[in-house]
């Protein structure tokens, strides 16, 4: 099981791709949900994850900037955002994967077994 945490400051995205985790990959489990790049890191903290789905475009701090306030990133990335002139950035914090919204549901299911694969 691969504990997962959403992070995205719209939440009908969140649920969308909440829901379509649980149709499509069984084998990762959302622990949370986040709406901020500040609640973010308190539940990475708390909650130890293996993978985010992380967007970018966020108010207050993006997604960018809250990963610059992890000392040490020991978790899988995947990058959810409607915007495709991130990606070079995105790979640069060593993302697996960079689905641009609406995602794609087998793009989604590669996606989570290049992070299994990596686990294992």
């Amino acid at each position: 099981m691969i504990k997962a945490i959403i992070i995205d400051d719209e939440r009908h995205s969140c649920d969308a791709l909440k829901m379509l985790l649980e149709k499509c990959c069984p084998q990762v489990q959302v622990a949370a949900t986040c709406h901020s790049g500040e609640e973010a890191l308190e539940k990475i903290r708390d909650l130890n994850p293996g993978l985010i789905f992380l967007d970018i475009e966020m108010p207050q701090m993006n997604g960018f900037q809250m990963l610059e306030q992890i000392p040490s990133i020991d978790f899988e990335i995947i990058f959810t955002t409607s915007y495709d002139q991130y990606a070079i950035t995105a790979f640069k914090f060593s993302a697996l994967d960079y689905l641009l919204k609406p995602v794609d549901r087998e793009e989604l299911e590669k996606a989570v077994r290049k992070v299994e694969r990596k686990i294992n």
